[in-house]
Formats: structure tokens, sequence, C-alpha cells
């Protein structure tokens, strides 16, 4: 789990946003939101520039900050989905304004 940081640990932007700016949290956010529950693989073949390891500790960073849950079958073979939780939910219509202004603004930003 990422550590508050401590100049500033009263500072929700600093240490709410830190849990998920990395380079894949963002994107499996927008790939479980409209899948409602996915598998493991289905959501690597969904990402298929995302190491298996990146995807993992992606999943468990996402699932510690509350933003996923992963439910364990006990069946053989063994099965687990991933979904997105209410807390999770609730920022996507913030991330959805993003991926908008990013499509927006894509050729100028990258001038």
């Amino acid at each position: 789990m990422k550590e508050l940081d401590l100049k500033y640990p009263t500072c929700p932007i600093r240490n709410v946003l830190s849990r998920f700016s990395d380079k894949w949290s963002l994107l499996v956010l927008c790939i479980l939101f409209p899948n409602k529950t996915m598998r493991y693989g289905e959501i690597k073949n969904a990402i298929p520039d995302i190491s298996q390891k990146m995807l993992t500790n992606t999943l468990k960073n996402l699932e510690e900050y509350n933003l996923i849950t992963r439910v364990a079958y006990a069946e053989i073979p063994p099965r687990v989905e991933y979904s997105v939780t209410e807390v999770g939910k609730s920022f996507m219509p913030a991330v959805e304004i993003m991926i908008n202004w990013a499509q927006e603004n894509f050729e100028e930003v990258s001038k």
C-alpha cells in the first residue's frame, strides 16, 4: 500500500490520486467498469501490452484501495472474477471527463 505523503498527510489530492495515477490503473478501471465482472484472462486480453506481473500488481493495488473487488470461487479449475466497487463506480464519471478531455486535446498536448 502506498504510504501517506508525510509532508502533506491531510492532502486528499496527493494521497488519493497517488494510489491510481500509474500507467495501468485507470486503464484497468475503464476496462472493468462497463463489463460488470471480468476474469483475469479477459482483462489481459483487453490490454495486450500489459505484462502479467504488472496486471497482477495493478489488480492487487486496486483491490487494496477498495476500487475493485476480487471474488475467488472454490472450483476446479479455480475461477476468479474482478469488478468495480461502489467507490470505484463513483470515481468513473471523473475518469470519463478526463478521457473526453484527452480525446479532444490529444493533438494539442502531443505537439
